[in-house]
This record gives C-alpha cells, sequence and structure tokens, in this order.
C-alpha cells in the first residue's frame, strides 16, 4: 500500500510505502527568515510529516540539505544542532545548489523508518 500525504499540485510532502517515509524537499513556508530561520521553519515541518506518517525524527535514515549559499551553513547547523535527536543521528549530506525560488535560502529532503 502506498500512502501520499501533504499532496498539493505536484507533489506529495510525503510518500509512505514499504516501511520507509520518503519526504519531498522541504522549503520554509515563511522565505523572509535568514538561513537558520528557515532551516527550523523546514524541520518543524519535517516533525509534523514523520508524525503524520506514524514516526519521528528518530527513525530518519538519510538526510539531504541543499543550501542556495553553501556559506549559510553555520547558521543552518546552528537550527540541525537544536533539532538534532542526539542518540538517533541521521546519515547526511550537504551541498550548495541554486534553488527554485531566490528568496528560499535551505531545502531538507529525507527518508525514515516507519517504527
Amino acid at each position: 500500500m502506498i500512502r501520499r500525504l501533504a499532496e498539493e499540485g505536484r507533489l506529495s510532502g510525503a510518500v509512505v510505502h514499504g516501511g520507509l517515509v520518503y519526504l519531498a524537499g522541504q522549503v520554509a513556508d515563511d522565505a523572509t527568515l535568514d538561513a537558520e530561520g528557515q532551516t527550523a521553519d523546514i524541520l518543524a515541518q519535517i516533525d509534523a510529516l514523520l508524525a503524520e506518517a506514524g514516526t519521528s525524527k528518530a527513525h530518519l535514515l538519510s538526510v539531504q540539505i541543499i543550501l542556495a549559499d553553501i556559506n549559510d551553513a553555520p547558521a543552518m547547523n546552528r537550527a540541525w544542532d537544536a533539532w538534532l535527536d542526539r542518540g538517533n543521528k541521521p546519515a547526511r549530506m550537504t551541498i550548495q545548489a541554486p534553488l527554485v525560488d531566490p528568496a528560499w535560502r535551505v531545502e531538507i529532503t529525507g527518508i525514515a523508518a516507519l517504527p
């Protein structure tokens, strides 16, 4: 069975299948925030999607973070470090790439397991 969560015009915010939750690229609801604020906004969205799917950040397997400007990494990491479940750190990568909306500083996607 495939479950699609937070469906929008072009995508689902998450897809649940085979014991895994696949997160779409999440961006901040408030693009006027700085990189730290946008990251915190995105991580709150991820918490909500994972809860809706029946799991949590403790079950994240991998995370990919895209920064519009790699110089925002320290600001992004401050929000990440405040949010991170230190006993259950996922595999993670961070890259710089242009994002669709120039106001977006951060986009985050990942895969989590269902408990």
